[in-house]
């Protein structure tokens, strides 16, 4: 550098030195926090009202295309995945995630600028002197020797993670909801297929009743009852044309867009029923790594333990490091030839003596979230653990129902075709003919009801057991 340009000066950085080498000497008196899974709050079985079998390990379970095997109800499922709004929000909550974690990964390392600059001062003649000056800079550089900075990003990283397995999360839910809803609305449209059927009938009834009132073969109570009928197949009947209206707007919602005209003239015909594979629900350990919710509560978990750690790097001194590297010259096309060249090293050491309890209460603070964390992991856990039994006792109890009600519509149906065959015959009454017309119509829709509930049930335990491997 010119004698002339004294402007960067060469600074021996000895004492810098002996700061840093104290430092490190401190840093060994660091205790960081590692992070160990807590122990589950669960059983390890499933209760008594589970089926034997389902105690079995499971492994894996099927990717949604393979337990979901109906061409329609994958077309569904696929359109939802792509234009749902509310995994849209999921995905974005990642990218700002990464984000997130790329500035604290950027934090690791130094922060490095070119400077080009331009000064006048007097010299000591007392003339004005110009001075150009240009380089790279390293402005205050944590050397991270107590591990703050890399809490921080271990922080962002499980944060990151939690929100990954929080879009998986939303996936699976996304999967079993649209599932859930496509038959919902097949059972919609046999009910009101049932319910138009059931009304054409009882208005022929009641002309016939009307009929044979006119020749003195009813009563007037007879005509009172069949008009009773009538009039509740007509309630039936708006009652499942207004839920089935509310049940498409449903999944027209998840899907984040109108139904194809297709897809809508599928539910008008006679679709083939939906049949799902047997899941075994394994053991209740499973869950950890099954249930991307659990994974999530313990992505959290970490990047609450790793506050704590940073929490309480703040205790120890914090060392930064100032540098550059250029060139002085009082003439610009000089400014980079040889003997203009310098450097200057500048090491800071921040020593915390009186916070007023500032770092206490951070730390206090770091160590409640972390407790906050290990309850929402124990609780996320449990109520897992609870969903998996339920979906268990739910679908064993409804098989036993469905059987038990497809039983009842078959007895139901063979005693309107007697009681109509008695009524032919003078047998039977009007009142025995109407009331049973009324018990069949009542447990024909139980047992779609019925077929329904033990159908969605399933898919609620594919939900809940985890989904299966997750697929774009």
């Amino acid at each position: 550098m010119n004698k002339q340009n004294p402007t960067m000066t060469r600074q021996r950085p000895l004492r810098g030195l002996t700061v840093l080498a104290g430092a490190l000497v401190l840093a060994g008196c660091s205790t960081p926090s590692f992070f160990t899974r807590p122990a589950a709050p669960i059983a390890v079985q499933w209760p008594a009202s589970s089926q034997a079998a389902d105690t079995a390990p499971a492994g894996d379970l099927l990717p949604w295309r393979t337990f979901f095997t109906d061409p329609a109800l994958q077309s569904l499922i696929a359109q939802a995945l792509e234009h749902n709004r509310d995994l849209r929000v999921a995905a974005l909550n990642i990218a700002q995630a990464r984000a997130q974690l790329g500035l604290r990964s950027a934090d690791e390392l130094p922060s490095v600028s070119a400077d080009l600059g331009l000064g006048r001062a007097p010299n000591t003649s007392g003339n004005m002197a110009t001075t150009f000056t240009g380089g790279l800079l390293v402005s205050s550089y944590e050397l991270d020797f107590f591990g703050r900075v890399a809490s921080l990003k271990e922080q962002a990283l499980a944060q990151y993670l939690a929100t990954e397995e929080a879009r998986r999360t939303a996936q699976i839910s996304l999967v079993a909801t649209v599932a859930q809803a496509w038959m919902g609305l097949g059972a919609d449209e046999r009910l009101l297929r049932l319910a138009e059927q059931t009304l054409a009938s009882r208005q022929d009834s009641l002309r016939l009743v009307a009929l044979r009132l006119e020749h003195g073969a009813s009563s007037e109570l007879d005509v009172r009852l069949a008009q009773s009928l009538v009039q509740a197949a007509s309630v039936a009947l708006a009652q499942t044309q207004r839920q089935r209206a509310l049940d498409e707007n449903a999944l027209v919602l998840l899907l984040g867009q109108p139904l194809a005209p297709a897809q809508a003239a599928l539910l008008g015909a006679e679709a083939p029923a939906i049949r799902l594979p047997a899941l075994p629900a394994g053991l209740p350990s499973e869950l950890l790594t099954r249930r991307a919710d659990i994974r999530q509560a313990e992505q959290q978990l970490a990047a609450a333990n790793a506050n704590i750690g940073a929490a309480r790097a703040a205790y120890f001194p914090r060392i930064a490091l100032t540098a550059g590297a250029g060139s002085a010259s009082s003439e610009l096309g000089s400014l980079f030839k040889d003997g203009t060249w310098g450097y200057t090293l500048v090491p800071q050491l921040l020593m915390p003596l009186f916070d007023g309890g500032r770092n206490d209460a951070n730390l206090a603070a770091a160590k409640a979230g972390f407790d906050i964390a290990v309850a929402q992991y124990e609780k996320a856990i449990q109520g897992a653990f609870r969903e998996v039994a339920d979906a268990l006792a739910a679908r064993a109890s409804w098989e036993r129902q469905l059987q038990a009600q497809t039983a009842l519509a078959q007895v139901d149906g063979e005693r309107l075709a007697l009681t109509r065959l008695r009524q032919d015959f003078g047998a039977a009454s009007q009142l025995d003919w109407l009331d049973a017309q009324r018990t069949a119509f009542a447990s024909q829709q139980g047992l779609i009801a019925a077929q329904l509930a033990l159908l969605q049930s399933q898919v609620t335990l594919y939900k809940v057991l985890g989904g299966g491997a997750q697929e774009p």
